[in-house]
């Protein structure tokens, strides 16, 4: 094992809205079956790193249990593991997370005793695919202090809400800008970064010293012009959640035959936390069509371009179309959904009416079942 791997998985973010009001935005359920952090975790797996480290913070209850066991992906239990790592008061510190680097600095004994030479940063709120020892090797190659995994955006796709960067012929960074008001450049940084432990530890305590809280701006931003920091380009699929409207295309994207093949079908798999539930059953007078029906969905009404997560429950004459109801979630009779989410656990009235007519809706019932 070369390298260590560190998942960034604390923050808040106010631009999922109400999706993540009880929810980390990498526990967010993904393509009917998984959560938005089973995709670092499986190309971590993949990658054969086997020591993993995972942040959480805020609403971070339902991602802890979803990492509650590191057997769905087979992390090493002797030589390794799956370490989730949350804010402790302790006798010199009683901070929250203020902030990416803070996050590493809080547990910075974690690092200092790995011993492997690298480390893999990565955050939860991102679907992909990808090799992390493809980025190793050509750190190495390159001689870089630290690697940023890029990607190009097409054309009229918003830049701003990323890191900007500019690299010259070598693929060296020039210039590195965080969320800018205006965007200069259509590459931006896929929040995955390769440097060396050692270096790691340097630059954090010297951020903490300085009160510096920020991984991007307070170590990247700040050191790229005294470090060797390189891009790595990537061309495959690759989707960040943070917004609302980034949620559901991103979902809408495995109604696609070539994206659904490319995490389903395609080796390596995406793997996650197994449910014990049966088959999705279609009763007498149901038309499904272009949609994903997860485990444990019983279908009544009519399902079109839609994603439907575990355990929903769609009444008769139902309508849902261009819509994505999430797990546990109990449809009326008669209802009508269009171009909305559908919060989980929640119990839409019979005859009720749901459209986002100016973008996406999100429909939030305030009538949740609790288990016993």
């Amino acid at each position: 094992m070369r390298a260590v791997g560190i998942i960034l998985a604390g923050g808040n973010n106010h631009k999922m809205r109400e999706l993540t009001y009880k929810r980390a935005v990498a526990a967010m359920p993904v393509a009917g079956s998984y959560r938005c952090i089973d995709f670092a975790l499986s190309n971590m797996t993949n990658s054969h790193i086997q020591k993993v480290a995972v942040l959480t913070q805020y609403n971070a209850r339902s991602l802890n249990e979803h990492l509650s066991s590191s057997k769905w992906w087979d992390f090493g239990r002797k030589q390794g593991g799956l370490f989730v790592f949350t804010p402790t008061i302790t006798l010199e510190n009683g901070n929250w997370y203020r902030g990416t680097a803070d996050a590493i600095y809080q547990n910075l004994d974690f690092l200092k005793k790995c011993h492997e030479p690298y480390v893999i940063i990565t955050s939860g709120d991102a679907v992909y695919k990808m090799d992390y020892n493809d980025v190793l090797e050509y750190h190495i190659k390159k001689k870089a202090d630290i690697t940023v995994v890029c990607k190009e955006l097409v054309p009229g796709e918003d830049a701003t809400r990323f890191g900007t960067i500019k690299m010259d012929d070598s693929m060296r960074i020039q210039e590195f800008e965080e969320k800018p008001m205006v965007a200069n450049s259509n590459t931006i940084s896929t929040g995955i970064y390769v440097i060396r432990r050692r270096q790691l530890i340097d630059l954090i305590e010297h951020a903490a010293q300085e009160d510096r809280y920020d991984f991007v701006n307070d170590i990247l931003i700040r050191y790229k012009n005294l470090k060797k920091i390189y891009g790595y380009k990537i061309s495959g699929y690759w989707s960040n959640i943070s917004t609302a409207e980034a949620y559901y295309h991103t979902n809408m994207d495995f109604l696609k035959p070539e994206v659904r093949n490319h995490f389903f079908k395609e080796y390596p798999p995406v793997y996650s936390k197994v449910s014990d539930l049966p088959p999705a059953k279609y009763n007498p007078g149901s038309y499904v069509k272009n949609s994903l029906v997860s485990s444990g969905c019983i279908v009544n009404g009519t399902v079109e371009n839609s994603i439907l997560f575990k355990k929903a429950f769609v009444g008769n004459n139902c309508v849902i179309r261009n819509s994505i109801i999430m797990n546990d979630v109990y449809l009326g009779d008669n209802t009508y959904i269009e171009n909305c989410i559908v919060e989980s656990r929640d119990t839409i009235r019979a005859n009720t009416r749901h459209v986002g007519e100016n973008g996406i809706k999100i429909v939030v019932e305030k009538n949740e079942r609790y288990a016993l």
